[in-house]
C-alpha cells in the first residue's frame, strides 16, 4: 500500500465497458472465523513507516490464495476511523512490488472522504509506483459515504474489484442502495458484471498491458496509523486533526475505539 492522490481521469467512455463484462461463478466464500484460516497475520516492520508495534498495536491480513483473472466482493459493515488512521483493502504480491502490480480498492487517511482506488505499476509506465511520491494513478469515489464515518454511518456496504487481462474495475454500492445488484447483496453463485452499472474507477488496457503490469495478487487487509501518508504533516494538518499524528496517536487510546474493520463476507469469482 502506497500512497495515492487526487483522482485521475481515464481515456475511455464508460458507455462502451458493458461489452467487456464477463460471467464468472463462486469459487470461495469467508465469513467470520473462516478468516483466520483464509489469511495469515503479518508480523513485520511497517513498510509505509506507519506508527505501528512501537506507536500502537494493529493488524495486517493476507490472503493464503493468490488472483489473477476474478472478481472480489467485499461486504464490510465497518472500516477504521478516527485521525491518525490509514486503512486499505488492496491487492500485492509483497515478494514482487511494484513489478507485479497493485490494486487499492480501498483506502483513506484521517477520516478525509471520499475513498479513493489506486492502480501502481512499475517503471516505465504511466502509474509508476516510484514516481511522484508512490502515487500511482488514483480514482476518487463520487460518493462521499464510501469511506470513514459516513461509510460506517450509512451502515457500510459493498466493495467489489474485477481483474481482466483487458480492465481493472472498482464499484461501492452503500448499504440499503436500490443499485446495488442482487447478485452483490445476495452472495450468488454466478455473477455478470454487465448487470452492475457503471463502476466507481474504471482502467482500461488501452495505453498499457495490464496482463504484464499486474502478476497473481494476494488480499492485503490492514490498518495503519501515521505513516508515509496519513502522518505526512501537510495531509495530516490539512485533515483538521489535532497536534502531530504520532503524539495523537500515543497519547489518545479512547480516539480509536472505532478503528476497526468488520466484514459481513468476501466472496471470490473467477
Amino acid at each position: 500500500m502506497k500512497l495515492s492522490v487526487s483522482s485521475i481521469l481515464l481515456a475511455l467512455a464508460f458507455s462502451s465497458t458493458s461489452v467487456l463484462a464477463n460471467t464468472y461463478s463462486l469459487s470461495s466464500t469467508v465469513i467470520g472465523s473462516e478468516f483466520l484460516s483464509a489469511f495469515s497475520f503479518e508480523a513485520i516492520a511497517d513498510p509505509t513507516h506507519g506508527f505501528v508495534g512501537a506507536g500502537r498495536k494493529s493488524v495486517r491480513i493476507k490472503s493464503n490464495a493468490a488472483y489473477t483473472t476474478h472478481v472480489a466482493v467485499f461486504n464490510v459493515n465497518h472500516m477504521p476511523e478516527g485521525c491518525g488512521t490509514w486503512p486499505a483493502i488492496w491487492e500485492v504480491n509483497e515478494a514482487n512490488w511494484p513489478g507485479a502490480g497493485e490494486i487499492d480498492i480501498v483506502e483513506g487517511v484521517n477520516n478525509v472522504t471520499p475513498n479513493q482506488s489506486t492502480l501502481q505499476t512499475t517503471v516505465g509506465t504511466d502509474c509508476n509506483a516510484n514516481d511522484n511520491g508512490n502515487a500511482g494513478c488514483g480514482v476518487k469515489s463520487v460518493d462521499q459515504a464510501s469511506y470513514g464515518p459516513a461509510f460506517n454511518n450509512a451502515g457500510g456496504g459493498w466493495y467489489a474489484l474485477e481483474r481482466t487481462s483487458s480492465y481493472i474495475k472498482v464499484w461501492f454500492w452503500e448499504r440499503g442502495a436500490t443499485s446495488v445488484p442482487s447478485g452483490v447483496s445476495g452472495g450468488a453463485s454466478s455473477i455478470n458484471t454487465a448487470n452492475w452499472g457503471e463502476p466507481t474507477a474504471f482502467f482500461p488496457n488501452t495505453d498499457c498491458n495490464i496482463s504484464s503490469s499486474f502478476g497473481s495478487l494476494n488480499i492485503i487487509i490492514n490498518l495503519t496509523f501515521c505513516g508515509d501518508w496519513a502522518g505526512q504533516s501537510s495531509v495530516y494538518a490539512s485533515s483538521g486533526c489535532p497536534s502531530t499524528c504520532n503524539a495523537y496517536v500515543a497519547a489518545n487510546p479512547s480516539a480509536f475505539t472505532n478503528a476497526y474493520f468488520d466484514f459481513a463476507s468476501l466472496r471470490i469469482y473467477e
